[in-house]
């Protein structure tokens, strides 16, 4: 399975707020194959303590980058949380830790199978398979083209990136993260569901116009302001997400967004968008 690329990819900092996109991510993989409450619950318990390791322990009390990937199949699911800071081996909580972890001893108590790797450079990965046998089978997806979303050193503290395959899993994911987004960037609640709609639309016309079998979008967040870039598109195709997403005589997206932008790099393209809350 971890020779395939994954069904989806985060790049996120290390910020403690970050823990809630990836437990939204794991909701709406839930959503979409059908795993039970029992064993969702075990799995966000126990992806949920890896990603506190790397906020409390990785770096020392800095910022640095937090990667999750996560594969799918029938019979599975697999979590890949990954750092690239000091190292974090297995421990036992004991009273001096934060309330935050609760012990990498739980990771091991809730994943069947559990594999701690040093990361060439420093860092360390937590590999955890939980059993998912009532799962339904997603869409098969490859290796080919992919390419996880890139987020910058200088980025990291406003910008997250998700790549996602196959739409009926982005679908039940993206939008979920984006609106975790707008709520940070302190938006409206109304402004939040035009965010989550912006996402449904996204989903439906991006994944034709993709480079690969995945959608890949970075989102930087500021106050009242919450950016999408989503590429690599195919050269020409950018527009036609945007006229394609329609909402009545209005395409939605250019209903939706307060400015959008192409930005060409050669025969690929990233497309631009901008929400702001004003009020």
């Amino acid at each position: 399975m971890a020779d395939d690329a994954p069904n989806v990819c985060l790049t996120l900092s290390n910020q403690p707020e970050n823990v809630l996109l990836v437990r939204e991510t794991l909701s709406g993989l839930a959503d979409t194959v059908g795993v039970d409450g029992v064993e969702l619950n075990d799995i966000r318990t126990a992806v949920t303590e890896a990603c506190n390791n790397v906020v409390l322990h990785a770096y020392d009390g800095a910022e640095g980058p937090m990667h999750v990937e996560l594969y799918l199949t029938a019979e599975a699911v697999e979590v890949v949380v990954r750092d690239h800071g000091k190292g974090i081996k297995p421990h036992i909580r004991d009273e001096q830790d934060d309330a935050l972890g609760i012990g990498m001893s739980i990771i091991q108590a809730l994943a069947p199978r559990v594999e701690f790797k040093d990361v060439a450079g420093g860092g360390t990965e937590v590999r955890m398979e939980f059993a998912t046998p009532n799962a339904s089978r997603l869409e098969q997806i490859t290796s080919a083209g992919f390419e996880a979303p890139t987020v910058t050193s200088e980025e990291l503290a406003t910008t997250s990136g998700v790549a996602l395959a196959p739409s009926a899993l982005a679908g039940k994911v993206l939008p979920r993260v984006v609106c975790v987004l707008a709520a940070r960037a302190h938006f409206t609640t109304d402004r939040i569901s035009d965010a989550e709609i912006l996402a449904d639309a996204l989903v439906s016309q991006s994944f034709e116009s993709s480079t690969n079998e995945h959608m890949n979008v970075v989102l930087a967040v500021t106050p009242r302001e919450l950016e999408l870039r989503i590429g690599p598109l195919r050269g020409g195709s950018a527009e036609q997400v945007v006229a394609h997403a329609d909402g009545n005589a209005v395409p939605i997206i250019e209903k939706l967004t307060d400015d959008r932008r192409v930005a060409s790099d050669g025969s690929s393209e990233t497309l631009e968008l901008l929400l702001r809350d004003s009020r």
